[in-house]
Order: C-alpha cells, then structure tokens, then sequence
C-alpha cells in the first residue's frame, strides 16, 4: 500500500472533475473549467497538504463519454464460456488498439482507476439519471476499486440529489456525499472525507491528519481576514484631510480626494483578502460608496481625545464637551457648549499644546478637517462582512464573482448578529480612539507622530485592532 491516498476522480464529461479538485485544493487555476463539454482531456495530478507532508493525491481525468458503447466492446471481448473478473475485463480491454482510438479517454479514466486505491465518481445532480450512467458505474465498478459518489451542484434549484442517491442504492453505492463545488457548505470537505476515510480505513490517519489541518488553516484564516478588516476600519476612522482654503471649490475637491482614498484603502483590503482565500483579484467588484458630502466635525473634542490631553472628566461631561464644543468652519471661531464642558476643555488644552498644537493653531486659523463619516464606516464594515461571509462559502471552481453591495442588502434574509451591531448598535470605542489617533491612517494622516509616545501608541494601537478585529466574528 503506497503511504499516500491515489484517488481517480472519474466521472461523464463536465460534471464538474475539475471543479472539485479546485476547491479541494484551494487553487483557482487548476486545470480549465469551461461549460463546454470535454475540457479535460489528459490526466493530471495534484498533492492536498497537511502540516507540510502529502496525505491525498487527486488525479483529474477526461470525462467518459461513449459509456454504453465501451461497456458492449469488453462484453464482446469475452470468449464463449469464459469468466474474468473485473479487473481481468478491463485489462484486456487496455490491450486493444481500440483503448488509444476510439475509447482513449474512457482508457485513461480506466488506467488511472487501476493505478489509484479509490475514486471519486462526481455527478452533476442537476442530470437525470440515465442508462449511460448506470453503464459508467459497471465499468468504473470493474476496476475493483472503492467508489463514493459525489453529487455536486446540489445547491441548484434543478438538483435530483433523492433521485441519484436512489439510482446509486440500486447499484450498491449507498455512501454518498453531497458537495457543491461552487458554494460548498462549511462542513462540506469534512463530510467528504470522513466518508473516504471510512472506505479506506488503512488511509484513515493520514485523511484525518489532513483534516486537523484544514480546520487550523481556515481559523488561522479567519483570524488574518478579521485583522485585515480591522486595519482598514482603524484606517478610515483615523484617516483625515486638512482644508486650508475656504473655498467651495477647495472643500469639493477635498471630498473628492477622501472618497478617493477610502475607496482605493477598501479596494486594497479586498484585493488582500481574495489573496488570502486564494482567489483571483476581480474575484470581487464592490457599488461605488455613497460618500458624497464628507464629514468636518470636531473630532478633535471626542472624549478619547479629552483623555489623551489629560483632562480629567467625568463620562457624562466628557460627552457633553465631544457634542457641544465644535470648531465653527466658517469663521474659526469657537461654538461654546456647555460652561462646564468648556472649562473642562480650558482646563488641560494648553498643558499639552505641544502634542495637539499644530491642530489647534491650524483650527483657530479657520482650517477644516475632513474625516471619514460613521455611515461610511458602517457601510465599509458590512461590506467586508459580507465579502467574508461569501468568500468562506465559495468554491474555487466559481466563475461569477462576487458583488459587494450596500448596507441594506447585508443580512436581509436572515438574522445576522454581526451586521445588525454594526448597522444598528453603537460603533466599537477602538473606532472612537482612532479618531483621536490622525498617527494611525495610512502616512499618519499628514501628522508627524509624537515620538515621546511612539511605543505607546503602537501599544494603543494593536490594542484597539484587537478589540475591534474581535467585533467581526
């Protein structure tokens, strides 16, 4: 017995071989995968992985075409009388010059059968079940080889899945597996194979090796997505545009320079994490985002910047300095909130002028500061959910990428407990703090960084894409 798992994977021409091995593997450029019938038309091999050593090799083979035809050919090559097993049949069979003419891809698909311990006879369950399937199964049945079905594209309104496993009990085949090659279900691959593992129990620890893999890989996976949504959440709240002139012109153009950017570090993530899963960029097209008017409010005075300038506040007066101290964009000059609110602010502002002066100065001076709007942020995190939750449910053998579409379609269908929290509830406080850290967007925002509390505020730093990376499960 060879120490790796050779398993054929057989079946009529464009049930979707290919496709399966994509997604097994994780490769998107396995092979081609063409709605044309008979794209495969050589044997070809792939290796699945587990903690660096090969555990199963898969062999893609050429669709059996002329099944029924091929199975009276070896019936007549029988002699009156004579008996032969099945393997003896095909053998013969191969030893005929019509096994590299008229039959040569039935040939192939049959010698890689001898040469494996098993085999994987994929169906297209949208077919209804015909002679020439049942004919395939005699033939494939020859080889005296382990045979489990797999009904793919049962994810169709159109699939037969009752009636092929029905079919498929007639002829003995009662292990089954259902997988979708292009919206596999999570526990899909596992049910694949511990079902092999069953049929082959001399190969059952290295399939269950390979499986302890997959599930590290894919919550090692997750987690690389979440931090990568994370940052680019972190980004955009920190992210901020100075304005000097006071112009229409000049502020039009400002907005467009930060929808720009916000679309581009959006764009970037979603080229990061279709890398991620292994599929192709384009793989994803995201509706253009609805930032049209910007946000310039104070953020300056949000509590967690009150905190960062050491004023000592209570939470309730802390709140009351973030919604009525603001800088007033026409004139520069200061809105006055609440007295208390006030002094609270008058009380630490010029103890650390030199952390925050540069915005201070440049505010009293009639600047404005455009940053990322919270909608906008809301927006963003519900699109990258999305794209999330449609990457861990593709296969690799999709062709129709994927749309990012807008907040209202995130969860319309069913209840989804992350995006109710990110359309409804209040946004995370790591949000709140990047706000107050200009440092943390990508080329710090245009502000040098303090380096007094550099190491400080990388600390600040991962700690609030931790917390907030947490907020995407």
């Amino acid at each position: 017995m060879s120490s790796i798992l050779r398993v054929a994977v057989v079946g009529h021409t464009n049930t979707g071989k290919t496709s399966l091995l994509r997604t097994l593997a994780r490769d998107v450029d396995f092979g081609e995968v063409s709605d044309a019938a008979g794209t495969t038309r050589h044997v070809e091999g792939l290796r699945l992985m587990a903690d660096g050593r090969p555990a199963v090799e898969l062999f893609d083979t050429p669709g059996m075409e002329d099944a029924i035809a091929l199975l009276e050919f070896v019936d007549a090559l029988a002699a009156p009388g004579e008996r032969l097993d099945g393997p003896a049949r095909i053998e013969r069979f191969l030893a005929t010059p019509d096994a590299h003419g008229r039959f040569e891809q039935e040939a192939k698909v049959l010698r890689q059968m001898l040469a494996s311990d098993a085999a994987l006879y994929v169906v297209d369950a949208r077919d209804p079940v015909l002679p020439k399937h049942r004919d395939e199964l005699g033939l494939l049945a020859g080889c005296a080889r382990p045979l489990l079905p797999v009904l793919n594209f049962v994810a169709s309104p159109e699939a037969r899945a009752t009636d092929w496993r029905a079919a498929l009990a007639r002829l003995n085949l009662h292990a089954v597996v259902s997988f979708d090659t292009v919206a596999p279900a999570l526990d899909g691959e596992r049910e694949l194979f511990e079902t092999l593992a069953t049929l082959m129990h001399d190969h059952r620890p290295a399939l269950q090796r390979l499986m302890d893999a997959r599930v590290r890989e894919a919550e090692e996976r997750r987690r690389a997505a979440r931090q990568l949504v994370a940052a680019l959440l972190l980004e955009l709240a920190a992210c901020r545009d100075r304005v000097g002139d006071a112009s229409d012109a000049a502020l039009a153009a400002a907005v467009a320079r930060l929808r720009d950017a916000v679309r581009q570090r959006e764009q970037a993530c979603v080229d990061a994490l279709l890398r991620l899963y292994r599929f192709r960029p384009g793989d994803a097209r995201a509706s253009e985002l609805p930032l049209t008017d910007g946000r310039w409010d104070d953020d300056l005075f949000n509590p967690e910047t009150l905190r960062q300038m050491g004023i000592r506040v209570s939470t309730g007066v802390a709140a009351g300095a973030a919604a009525g101290v603001g800088i007033d964009l026409m004139t520069g000059g200061l809105t006055l909130g609440a007295a208390a609110a006030l002094g609270a602010v008058a009380g630490g502002l010029w103890q650390t002028f030199g952390h925050y002066g540069e915005r201070i100065a440049a505010r009293l001076r009639g600047h404005r500061e455009l940053t990322v709007d919270d909608a906008i942020l809301r927006l963003v995190a519900l699109r990258q959910h999305q794209l999330l939750g449609a990457l861990e449910g593709r296969g690799h053998a999709a062709l129709a990428p994927i749309e990012l579409k807008g907040e209202a379609a995130v969860g319309d269908d069913v209840f989804d407990e992350v995006a109710e929290a990110w359309r409804d509830g209040p946004l995370p406080y790591a949000l709140e703090r990047a706000r107050a850290h200009p440092e943390w967007a990508p080329g710090g925002g245009g502000m040098a960084r303090d380096q007094g509390d550099e190491g400080e505020g990388d600390d600040a730093r991962e700690t609030a894409l931790a917390e907030l990376a947490e907020r995407l499960r």
